[in-house]
């Protein structure tokens, strides 16, 4: 039985909560002063830890409007206000229900990408949940529960960490959502995606991902946001979100860093 105390048991909590944030402030405050943060993509010192003013002005960020079925910007020229999907997602959606990307993949997103998912400089991880969250902010707004794209455990022995995790868990702890690390799993190992057609890249990950018997309790009935690094094709993001809709999940969304501007140009 909880013991009643009129709430002062939680006020002392919310203290020393409040303490705790000051002196991390301070302490932080004072390490920046003996030894300034480093950019995360030189080694320049800046005011805060992040990107250098040159890389930061190099990114393509994703503003509204963007297509809501797959996060692609629209076309000033030439985008159908009336619609809040693409002409692409209209004639054949996704199985995911909505999709969105912080930034364009491109030349000066790639290379702040690939040093975080090949050059194990976790230090972006923040960085990336932070534009992400900003970038998807409806998305984690609705969703119950955040699950990342996973790893075959081979390639994350290799890799030593999976990238898309690290960007999950911060933001699902930030929003205050249910963190789902291990309720989709890779069943086999597949080869890279890079240099593979649509179709090819389809082939290359049909059956490979499945839902856990423990996923399969926390899915069922929930709006999943699935996260992963990059979108080209959709056909990861596909693969996983059928996985999650079979094992019951209500709904589920697709939140990426980046996506390649080209994405929905090739036949499906």
């Amino acid at each position: 039985m909880a013991v009643q105390d009129g709430g002062w048991g939680e006020r002392w909590e919310d203290g020393r909560s409040r303490i705790g944030r000051v002196l991390t402030s301070f302490g932080r405050g004072l390490a920046d002063l003996i030894l300034p943060p480093m950019a995360h993509d030189s080694h320049e010192a800046t005011a805060a830890a992040g990107l250098t003013a040159n890389a930061w002005s190099r990114v393509i960020f994703l503003e509204d409007p963007v297509c809501d079925g797959c996060g692609a910007a629209f076309e000033y020229d030439g985008g159908d206000f009336a619609s809040d999907r693409c002409a692409a997602c209209v004639a054949q959606p996704y199985a995911f229900a909505r999709a969105r990307a912080a930034c364009i993949y491109d030349t000066a997103s790639r290379g702040l990408i690939l040093k975080f998912k090949h050059g194990d400089q976790q230090q972006f991880a923040t960085l990336f949940a932070r534009w992400l969250g900003r970038a998807a902010a409806p998305l984690v707004e609705d969703c119950d529960a955040i699950v990342p794209v996973p790893l075959h455990p081979s390639r994350l022995l290799a890799r030593r960490f999976n990238q898309a995790a690290e960007i999950a868990r911060p933001m699902a702890r930030a929003a205050k959502r249910d963190y789902l690390p291990a309720a989709l799993v890779r069943a086999r190992a597949t080869a890279t995606q890079g240099g593979r057609s649509l179709r090819g890249r389809k082939l290359n990950v049909k059956s490979a991902f499945a839902v856990s018997e423990s996923g399969a309790r926390q899915v069922r009935g929930r709006r999943i946001l699935l996260v992963d690094d990059v979108l080209t094709t959709g056909a990861t993001g596909e693969a996983c979100a059928k996985a999650l809709l079979d094992a019951g999940a209500r709904a589920v969304d697709l939140a990426v860093i980046a996506r390649v501007r080209t994405a929905r140009e090739l036949p499906r």
